[in-house]
């Protein structure tokens, strides 16, 4: 084991010089403004600016004789089916699948951008926020033509489903905004649950109220389609929704060790959204199998009120659903060696990667008192596949530049990426660093 102590290696490693940061051009591109989930957020509005180009233009969407209401609703709901199909979980793994199928012989800059997979939350914001921005036209086209009897649909059922169905959509955008959901993440969670689920039934109502007005079939009425793909897409989760037993290790008062062995092994690097009240709330956990051994583990490290409330009332069943999600160190394997970066119970998405050994990797993981808070068995588990691990006592040696910590494994093992699992302060602060130094490095991005 490799670890930092009071003497020479936390000299050496704390005093290391990072390298240059690269060009002025470069280093803008990094910014954590320019990252690629907002990138591909305004790549989602781009094209739908080149659609109202076209409805404007030569595609006549509004005119003396009115609004193409069906044209306005094609494009609201064509994007808030980007915006939910993209966050289905099979279809998470798909791309993730399709992102690291490239060999590790690819150029670098290629392997660095398609490792950037787990930013498609972008589309999914990009999408949410088109869609909402059509319908709001569609309700005003709607309204236009209500007040002037054009038809073309515009019941009186209709516009006031649509006025409906316009309040919920801009609440659930308001407390989507990143200030509010960060304060108020309950209220953003419950909001989106309950609320998109009244979206849905409404956005049914409302097509079959259309398809009538204008006297077209159901079967020949596109939005039925588009809704029966939504409606599935968010059904499938629930579907496999389920209470299961748990055996619970607590090796201190921070930490709870969750054990599950009902008849499934995800696979490494996925995670696991558990519950005590499905109706209300749900936490995912980065799953950590054994090799060799059935089941899995979930690292529970206290964060808040619900992780505080689970590690002192200890349940014997949880609730689960949906299938195994994979994350963001699974982005792993489009490298020859990695670098993980850990802060306390960041541990946990680590371990599974570190215990399969897929890829060379080196661990550097700070926390408090490593042993007394997480265990003799844990902590002996990991430096039995990373001897050569650093592991950083802040309860010692206080809080230390990861940045530097980062870059020194780095460049002592010959790296040629690093994955960071923090905070989300910590993270931006190795991330950024690294790729402002031109080093490949990825971490968790918030968007949900």
């Amino acid at each position: 084991m490799t670890t930092i102590d009071a003497g020479e290696g936390v000299a050496r490693r704390s005093k290391v010089e990072l390298p240059e940061l690269t060009s002025l051009p470069r280093r803008i591109l990094k910014h954590p403004r320019l990252m690629h989930y907002n990138r591909l957020a305004a790549f989602v509005l781009a094209v739908n600016l080149v659609v109202l180009s076209y409805g404007l233009g030569s595609g006549g969407w509004w005119s003396r004789n009115g609004v193409d209401l069906r044209a306005l609703s094609y494009a609201a709901l064509g994007n808030f089916a980007l915006a939910v199909i993209i966050r289905q979980q099979y279809v998470v793994n798909l791309l993730f699948w399709l992102a690291i199928r490239p060999p590790t012989t690819w150029p670098l800059r290629a392997r660095w951008a398609l490792a950037k997979v787990y930013h498609f939350g972008g589309l999914h914001i990009g999408g949410a926020l088109a869609g909402t921005l059509w319908f709001l036209a569609l309700v005003g086209g709607l309204t236009h033509h209500a007040i002037r009897g054009l038809g073309g649909g515009a019941t009186a059922g209709t516009v006031a489903v649509s006025y409906a169905l316009v309040a919920l959509l801009i609440g659930m955008v308001v407390t989507a905004l990143p200030p509010l959901r960060s304060r108020f993440h309950d209220l953003f969670e419950r909001t989106h649950r309950f609320g998109g689920w009244s979206v849905l039934v409404l956005f049914w109502v409302q097509t079959v109220l259309f398809a009538r007005a204008v006297e077209q079939s159901l079967t020949a009425a596109p939005g039925i389609w588009v809704l029966a793909v939504i409606t599935f897409s968010i059904a499938l989760p629930w579907l496999r929704l389920r209470r299961v037993p748990v055996v619970i290790e607590r090796p201190s008062s921070h930490v709870a060790l969750v054990h599950f062995d009902h008849g499934v092994t995800p696979f490494a690097g996925s995670s696991t959204a558990v519950s005590r009240s499905p109706l209300l709330e749900w936490h995912s956990f980065a799953n950590v199998p054994t090799p060799g051994r059935p089941g899995f583990r979930l690292t529970i490290s206290r964060s808040g009120d619900w992780t505080g409330s689970f590690i002192d009332d200890l349940p014997s069943h949880v609730w689960v659903k949906g299938i195994a999600t994979a994350g963001v160190a699974n982005i792993e394997t489009l490298f020859t060696k990695v670098v993980y970066v850990a802060t306390g119970s960041g541990i946990g998405p680590c371990l599974p990667h570190l215990l399969a050994a897929q890829v060379p990797s080196r661990l550097v993981w700070s926390a408090r008192r490593h042993r007394k808070t997480y265990g003799d068995a844990l902590v002996d588990e990991i430096l039995a596949v990373q001897p050569d691990a650093v592991l950083w006592d802040t309860a010692e040696h206080g809080k230390p530049d990861m940045v530097r910590l980062a870059y020194a494994a780095y460049a002592e093992f010959g790296a040629e990426a690093v994955i960071c699992i923090s905070n989300k302060q910590l993270t931006w602060q190795v991330v950024h660093g690294m790729e402002r130094r031109g080093i490949p490095a990825y971490g968790a991005i918030w968007d949900s």
